[in-house]
């Protein structure tokens, strides 16, 4: 089955993406597979329990239905949603092949975009989040931004007491989020204290019981009682299907041309977390989306274009991003 865009993802990105091209007439498709970076559908907005910087929303909101308003509006202005994962790829030459999970003929596109997004590298030793382990028992959270904050004060509402370990002196999370973690009476945070070695049961699946850690300023050790480890720093590009397709940096993001959702394939479009190490917010990611729907109905138009005039010399070069970075100009759309 051809299509003439199709979106891989689910977050913000992905779902602003669909209302651009959807209200453009142009029947997306969007793929927002079947526990993804082993996340739901709607991606680490999921795994929030309040968004109060989204626009909008000024008494906040739970993420998961934040996702779930966006997934809403994508359906009402006609986009098909396909809870299916794709996993492999072929954009060597247009139209662009991709297969479904246990299919083996694939679909193919026009265009493509890949929103795809990123998650923390949050690692469980014995228990998982919300698990039954870490009722009333205590935890760990290794990390100092909003991440971890947000981890720390969700856990504290099951374990008896959590622990915030930050390498660095202060913390990184925003003043708000930092005054209320500081604040809770069920989190204790521990600057200038790094992770050295879990310690568990002695037997296979054993549970964790403690955790060593150690100061690194002045070397001096100690071990605490702990039965949940959660980490909330490092952040992974979901991109392995793509290496060694399209242009990514040495930490796996797709690299897009400054200003533009650009990938080195045309066609090819890169929006949200999968391609933004910077910023990762909601609202960035929702932004990047409405630029690779505009790039992408751009691009739709100029081969629609070409068809019909067989292809006028130059034409499309002038329309292709600028070798200095700059993204060509933009008609105005009545359906935007």
């Amino acid at each position: 089955m051809h299509h003439k865009v199709v979106i891989i993802g689910s977050g913000p990105a992905a779902h602003t993406a669909a209302i651009y091209l959807s209200r453009a007439e142009l029947s997306p498709v969007l793929y927002e597979g079947m526990l993804a970076n082993g996340i739901a559908a709607g991606g680490q907005l999921t795994t929030t329990t309040d968004v109060e910087n989204y626009p909008g929303f000024p008494k906040g909101i739970g993420g998961q239905e934040l996702m779930d308003e966006m997934r809403a509006q994508s359906e009402r202005f006609g986009t098909k949603i396909i809870s299916e994962t794709i996993e492999r790829v072929d954009l060597s030459s247009r139209p662009f092949k991709l297969w479904q999970e246990y299919e083996e003929e694939p679909i193919t596109a026009s265009a493509v975009i890949i929103a795809t997004g990123a998650k923390w590298d949050q690692c469980v030793r014995g228990v998982r989040r919300g698990g039954a382990h870490i009722q009333k028992k205590p935890l760990v959270v290794i990390g100092g931004g909003d991440s971890a904050a947000e981890e720390a004060m969700f856990l504290a509402k099951y374990g008896s007491e959590v622990t915030v370990l930050v390498r660095r002196d202060a913390l990184r999370a925003s003043k708000t989020m930092a005054k209320r973690l500081l604040a809770h009476p069920k989190v204790k945070v521990r600057f200038n204290t790094v992770a050295t070695e879990v310690t568990g049961e002695e037997k296979t699946s054993g549970l964790m019981t403690g955790l060593r850690v150690k100061n690194p300023k002045t070397g001096q050790e100690e071990h605490l009682e702990a039965n949940g480890l959660f980490y909330a720093v490092g952040h992974d590009p979901a991109t392995k299907m793509f290496e060694g397709v399209i242009e990514m940096d040495e930490e796996k993001y797709i690299l897009t041309k400054p200003g533009t959702s650009y990938t080195n394939i045309e066609g090819v479009f890169a929006a949200g977390d999968v391609q933004d190490k910077r910023y990762r917010q909601a609202i960035t990611s929702a932004g990047s989306g409405c630029i690779a729907a505009l790039e992408a109905e751009k691009f739709l138009a100029e081969q629609e274009n070409e068809e019909v005039t067989g292809g006028i010399e130059g034409e499309s070069e002038a329309r292709k991003p600028k070798e200095n970075g700059e993204a060509p100009e933009y008609r105005s759309n009545p359906l935007l």
